[in-house]
């Protein structure tokens, strides 16, 4: 880390490069659970729902590459085992039990409601003390907001689908 750098972070290093390589972590494993998820879709709103995840996964991947940035920055070593990743992170990968969409979108957004989490309490931790890691938290928060929504409109679009087959088989 430069020497201007040390100065203008207010906080204690060790403890900020923790949480990056947490958060590093994480990103990781959101990357190849909408991966993976896209390889096994299978349902209503297929096509739609994986060119999502697939933009979802590659949003995550950037992400943690501006982290791996960050902690290099910072002088510390991005995690180099991805047998590490789980145990860092606190917000887990969640490995599909069913590969119809709606389940695969509700583990995601519990995966991106977590994210949210991760990101508010970074961008907590930096706010004042550390501008750079409070400019990329911030944006990757927007980014996590923007996925949350997205997965929700989805959601409610199943759900509709639902209602009207429901309505429509009735008759």
């Amino acid at each position: 880390m430069g020497e201007i750098a040390k100065k203008i972070v207010k906080i204690d290093v060790e403890n900020l490069l923790n949480v990056l390589s947490e958060a590093y972590s994480e990103e990781w494993l959101a990357y190849y659970q909408y991966w993976l998820g896209a390889k096994v879709a299978m349902g209503l709103q297929r096509s739609e729902i994986v060119r999502e995840f697939n933009e979802h996964a590659n949003e995550e991947l950037k992400h943690a590459n501006w982290l791996a940035d960050r902690i290099i920055q910072l002088g510390g070593t991005p995690v180099m085992r991805p047998s590490e990743w789980e145990g860092k992170a606190q917000c887990k990968y969640l490995a599909p039990d069913n590969f119809d969409v709606a389940s695969l979108l509700h583990d995601n957004l519990d995966s991106e409601r977590c994210a949210i989490s991760r990101y508010e309490g970074l961008c907590n931790l930096t706010d004042g003390h550390d501008y750079e890691t409070f400019r990329i938290s911030e944006k990757i928060l927007k980014e996590e907001l923007e996925h949350e929504q997205e997965l929700e409109d989805f959601v409610a679009d199943l759900e509709t689908a639902r209602k009207f087959m429901q309505e429509f088989c009735s008759c």
